[in-house]
């Protein structure tokens, strides 16, 4: 079990856990942010959209920035970063993105971790954080994630954390340049009577 804090600053929400400590990117993540996914980019790109031309450059950084402003102030997504709180140092990112309220009340997470920090425990507590903030703090109904069905290790993290598996989505994204199936896991918000398990 862990302590979860859930607290906005005037820069966003940051969530705190006994691990990994979670806040929106700022513009001074940069260098770390462009070490960590070059280091990782071998581990990376099986699993994600195909890096572009200026993807570790400070333009594509720059549009990123934008991206995110632009989708928090909207309220349609948050990002976070992952940093472990032991060293300090940026590990990972996870987002709540494509919010949708109304009758839908749902949102997609979205997630990858730097190959250094894969296997340890991080993003377990990280995910867990976002769900608890999804339902709490956002008051969201319904959390979808899809992976790739070759992606094993995504599989397994989403199922510890309680997402079950819904089904198949036929060339749903298209990753590393290749349009991929995906399963669709979902996690709905617990009754008043359940909780979400955290150990």
């Amino acid at each position: 079990m862990f302590a979860a804090a859930f607290f906005h600053r005037d820069t966003g929400p940051v969530l705190e856990g006994a691990r990994v400590r979670l806040r929106l990117p700022k513009n001074r993540d940069f260098q770390e942010w462009v070490e960590l996914r070059r280091e990782s980019r071998a581990f990376l790109e099986p699993w994600e959209p195909r890096w572009t031309g200026e993807e570790l450059e400070r333009s594509g950084w720059r549009h990123r920035q934008a991206r995110y402003r632009r989708e928090f102030a909207r309220r349609t997504a948050v990002p976070f970063f992952i940093f472990d709180k032991n060293s300090g140092s940026l590990a990972g990112g996870i987002s709540v993105g494509s919010i949708r309220r109304g009758v839908a009340q749902s949102c997609q997470i979205g997630y990858w971790m730097g190959e250094r920090y894969a296997g340890q425990g991080l993003m377990r507590e990280a995910l867990l954080l976002v769900v608890g903030y999804a339902f709490e703090s956002l008051l969201l109904h319904r959390i979808e994630a899809a992976c790739i069905p070759e992606n094993t290790r995504s599989m397994r993290l989403l199922e510890k954390a309680g997402f079950q598996r819904e089904g198949l989505l036929r060339s749903y994204l298209r990753i590393n340049n290749v349009w991929q199936d995906h399963f669709l896991y979902s996690l709905i918000a617990p009754g008043p009577e359940e909780t979400i398990e955290q150990d």
